[in-house]
């Protein structure tokens, strides 16, 4: 291991232990570190950071997150090593606004859970097609699914157990008894394809190790390809499926005349957001939402106006 390399191990494991996940930097700041060594140097420069962040294979959103993870080892690495150079927070001017969630229809994301099924060997169907369909049905963070130890997923009483949730917050899932029954048939299915796993994960890889994040992204990137969901101009991400749920929740709520401000804590707190802020984001990133919430607000406006007349 380079001297940056184990750098980076002690800035992750130091973040780590005050309660940061660091999913983002684990995944990138190596890769910063072999571009760095590959370059022949070993000093974090603004103008080697930006040259990386900028290359290539990835969009503007991915330069920016690319570079505030150099940003924040940097800054930790300047107090050791002065010749460290920081990068500037706006070198790819204003912050990012976050992309309007795509919103899966039924149809779709039957597709996608028929399409796991082609997938080899079966273990491997098995488990995507559990996995994306709890993703769908739950609206779970992908970490939190894959990291799932099998005692974590309570079949008998329905509910899941989240341990390390965002922030590092535990959470409870509870689960339709429909879903509780295919995450048990699954369970039985993977138990005769792999009875002696390497990981105690409640979603096996095909050799019985734990499912990686990357690899699922991949999995799921191929997927959505194959069946046409993912074009040139159409790049639906796993993230969405997260994202469908809250949507086709608010949704369902605004037809039904449902009382949304009541019920909001009880969805912010279901999907594990800190602050319903969070949740409200969805309102005003979803047009369809926009529209259901205007056209509400104009019926009581009306009602209002012939009561006072």
């Amino acid at each position: 291991m380079s001297a940056l390399s184990g750098q980076v191990a002690d800035y992750l494991r130091l973040r780590r232990a005050l309660g940061f996940k660091l999913e983002r930097e684990g995944r990138m700041l190596p890769q910063f570190v072999g571009w760095l060594e590959a370059a022949g140097t070993a000093t974090i420069t603004v103008e080697l950071a930006v040259a990386w962040a900028q290359l290539p294979d990835a969009q503007p959103i991915i330069w920016a997150h690319r570079l505030s993870a150099v940003r924040g080892f940097a800054r930790w690495l300047h107090t050791i090593d002065p010749a460290t150079e920081i990068p500037p927070a706006d070198v790819f001017g204003a912050r990012q606004q976050r992309p309007a969630p795509y919103v899966y229809s039924a149809t779709e994301i039957s597709g996608l859970l028929q399409a796991t099924r082609t997938l080899r060997p079966p273990l491997l169907a098995a488990s995507y097609e559990a996995l994306f369909g709890l993703l769908a049905v739950s609206g779970m963070r992908v970490s939190e699914a894959i990291g799932l130890a099998r005692a974590d997923v309570d079949l008998t009483t329905g509910v899941i157990t989240i341990r390390h949730a965002k922030f590092d917050r535990p959470r409870l899932v509870p689960l339709h008894p429909s879903v509780t029954a295919v995450l048990h048939a699954y369970a039985i299915r993977r138990d005769r394809l792999c009875p002696t796993p390497h990981a105690d994960r409640f979603f096996l890889s095909s050799v019985g190790t734990a499912l990686s994040y990357s690899r699922v992204r991949q999995t799921f990137a191929r997927i959505s390809t194959t069946i046409g969901l993912r074009t040139a101009t159409s790049r639906p991400r796993i993230h969405d499926l997260r994202h469908s749920l809250v949507v086709n929740t608010l949704i369902g709520w605004q037809r039904d005349g449902v009382d949304v401000r009541s019920r909001m804590v009880l969805l912010s707190t279901y999907l594990g957001h800190v602050n319903p802020a969070s949740t409200y984001w969805y309102v005003t990133a979803v047009p369809e939402l926009m529209q259901l919430a205007a056209a509400r607000l104009d019926g009581r406006s009306t009602r209002a106006h012939g009561a006072r007349s």
